[in-house]
């Protein structure tokens, strides 16, 4: 009998409770949240018409892949970082486990933060307490932080379960909330001056650059999909609703956020991709604590997702860890992180830096995860190799090499192609480095099983 590497265990069918719906508003709920109104400000430097292009090309490609992703997890029963393990090694699977460990806790940090803002905001209605951004407004940003953390700690409590009933119910409150939004931006502006507005030559953005910050985005919910797909035995509800919610609630709350930021930048007469947070933007429409509260509820709905998939990462590191326990530790670690932006300039300069290390690093990761799977193995892994020690997956030292130099070749492609100014200004680095990254793995494969041969 051969040493086994770290247990895992496909979910069985009867326990895959998930449909269509459930897949559908997880993936909603993943993406109408905080970090995606503030991604649509930020795109805002483009102007209305190169955002809301690139806002669309990013995401129905990122999203194709999530779908593909999805049915890694829909086919196998197995959580996400565990299906790297054929493509990266047993222990090199270590490497992605860590990029969305830390990847995940950082978007539950920046989510915090976010909604941490909207917490001051109503603590100053309330208690007249300084708002952040104001002398000694850093006081109820750090209860918000916490009072976050706690909702949080309540949210991940029953795993699975915990997280489609909290889409369930986040997700009527998140559509209500951008139908009122969207009325109150027309009734401001026009969509006519909104499609004429562009921001001043110090903020404006390229597209390419524009890509890049979307795909970053993006691309970070492919990692987390089969820890989702896994509790699904409806291949449609894994594909096609998968695709579907993310996109959905990509397109609606980016769109209003970045709708919203144009139109206060019209009737403010300045644009600033620092005020683009969506606290700062409510309360510059005039729409009150009750605006707010959605703003913190939307919050804990997408850190629901983000918590889960870093917890899933963390059991394929320490297998002996229970997945309650693990979110646990991940949502504690958030909470410290979450304090790391008030040592930055702007909150924006801290997400910004940590966009481009999400870019930098995931789109080859995916790249390589993805070949394997279904052009090289033709969708096809052995679930009993995926713990043998010196089995199929094993390779060297438990290591794919050729997986990880494929990895890193992408991430010096990512550094190089950002400075060619005709991608830069274009298409963006990110997905070109991932067919990079696609490219070089596929024929470092194919040439191993040559050899084999």
């Amino acid at each position: 009998m051969s040493k086994q590497f770290g247990r895992v265990e496909p979910v069985p069918d009867d326990a895959r409770k998930m449909g269509s719906w459930d897949m559908f508003a997880t993936w909603i709920g993943a993406n109408a949240n905080n970090g995606t109104w503030y991604i649509g400000g930020v795109i805002a430097a483009t102007g209305m018409l190169a955002a809301s292009t690139t806002l669309i090309i990013s995401g129905v490609c990122s999203y194709i892949l999530l779908a593909l992703a999805s049915y890694m997890g829909y086919r196998t029963g197995l959580p996400a970082m565990a299906l790297t393990r054929p493509s990266f090694g047993l222990k090199g699977s270590f490497i992605p486990s860590i990029i969305n460990i830390v990847q995940f806790i950082g978007w539950a940090a920046a989510n915090t933060f976010i909604a941490a803002i909207s917490i001051s905001v109503i603590l100053k209605d309330i208690l007249g307490w300084p708002s952040y951004g104001a002398p000694g407004g850093n006081r109820g940003l750090i209860v918000g932080i916490l009072v976050m953390s706690l909702l949080h700690l309540g949210s991940i409590s029953l795993g699975e379960r915990s997280v489609r009933m909290i889409e369930r119910v986040g997700i009527v409150l998140v559509m209500l909330f951008v139908i009122w939004e969207s009325v109150v931006v027309f009734q401001h502006v026009s969509l006519s001056q909104i499609l004429a507005w562009r921001p001043s030559a110090k903020f404006a953005m390229t597209p390419g650059a524009a890509i890049d910050v979307l795909a970053a985005f993006n691309l970070a919910w492919v990692t987390a999909a089969a820890d989702f797909s896994r509790f699904t035995g409806k291949k449609r509800a894994a594909t096609t609703y998968s695709f579907l919610g993310a996109n959905v609630g990509l397109f609606w709350f980016a769109f209003i956020g970045l709708t919203a930021t144009i139109a206060t930048a019209i009737g403010t007469h300045a644009y600033d991709p620092n005020d683009s947070d969506p606290s700062t933007i409510a309360s510059k429409l005039g729409l009150g604590v009750l605006a707010l509260l959605v703003i913190v509820i939307t919050s804990t709905t997408a850190n629901a997702v983000n918590l889960m998939a870093a917890g899933s990462a963390l059991t394929n590191m320490f297998h002996k860890l229970k997945l309650t326990p693990a979110l646990w530790i991940v949502t504690l670690v958030a909470t410290g992180v979450s304090f790391i932006p008030l040592f930055f300039a702007t909150f924006l300069t801290a997400f910004t830096a940590f966009l481009d290390m999400i870019g930098m690093f995931l789109g080859p990761e995916i790249a390589v995860f993805l070949v394997d799977f279904f052009i090289i193995r033709r969708r096809q892994y052995d679930t009993a190799e995926f713990t043998k020690v010196a089995g199929a997956y094993w390779y060297r030292g438990g290591f794919n090499w050729r997986a990880i130099c494929a990895w890193a070749l992408g991430i010096t492609a990512y550094f190089g192609l950002r400075h060619l100014p005709l991608i830069a200004y274009t298409v963006g680095a990110t997905f070109v480095a991932m067919a990079f990254s696609a490219l070089v793995y596929y024929l470092l494969a194919k040439g191993m099983q040559t050899q084999k041969n």
